[in-house]
């Protein structure tokens, strides 16, 4: 009998590929995406990415979304009190764990694991420990396909914000920026791969650099051809 999880999903290549690396183990049964929406600007945190292209990414799939809705201000303690709630309801529902994209940052992982072990759930990272570089080049053999949501202003320029994410872009990367920007550098959108059924058509609009010091490329769903 295979063991029922959640995805911890962004909507970005770091989640889409622990997904796909779980999907392969033929282990899980994955019951949800699970996801932060800030309700202010109805968008995903962080990245940028609008609710509309999340839920569009999951209908592909095949896979509910779960949205948590934070507000723009939110403390840490009504985080985790949201994310308690809905955690625990699933829980009920007979889901053990958690799978989340992490790859190294070892801060990132204790949190996650503590954080679930006070509702009875655990956390399991595919991703962990292995080559970022590598990593970045199995996410571009695969098929999958993104698209970068945003970047940090302090490591790089204006110019990566809404690139697509591929082997030309790796090879442009400043010495010291993680292949898969696990330390912040950059997010990104994932559109299509083989865990989609179709294509998620979108349009990039204008780079603009927020207050919070990154450029975000403002992605569009893209109405399909009749």
């Amino acid at each position: 009998m295979k063991e029922k999880v959640i995805v911890s999903w962004s909507g970005g290549k770091d989640s889409a590929l622990a997904l796909l690396e779980v999907i392969r183990t033929e282990e899980y049964e994955i019951a949800a995406l699970l996801t932060t929406v800030t309700q202010e600007y109805d968008r995903v945190s962080m990245h940028g990415v609008r609710r509309v292209l999340l839920e569009q990414q999951a209908e592909s799939i095949g896979v509910p979304l779960e949205k948590v809705l934070i507000s723009e201000n939110c403390s840490n303690e009504d985080y985790e009190s949201r994310m308690r709630e809905v955690l625990e309801k699933y829980l009920a529902a007979g889901v053990g764990a958690v799978v989340s994209g992490d790859i190294f940052l070892e801060e990132v992982r204790r949190r996650r694991e503590d954080n679930l072990s006070k509702v009875g759930m655990r956390a399991v990272f595919p991703l962990w420990k292995r080559d970022t570089g590598e990593l970045a080049g199995e996410f571009i053999e695969a098929g999958f396909k993104a698209v970068i949501t945003c970047v940090d202003s302090n490591t790089l320029c204006k110019m990566f914000a809404g690139r697509s994410f591929d082997k030309g872009f790796l090879s442009e990367l400043p010495c010291g920026v993680d292949a898969c920007g696990e330390n912040g550098e950059f997010h990104s959108f994932v559109y299509d791969g083989p865990i989609f059924r179709e294509r998620v058509s979108i349009k990039a609009g204008a780079v603009v650099l927020q207050e919070n010091g990154f450029y975000y490329c403002d992605l569009y769903p893209e109405p399909k051809p009749v």
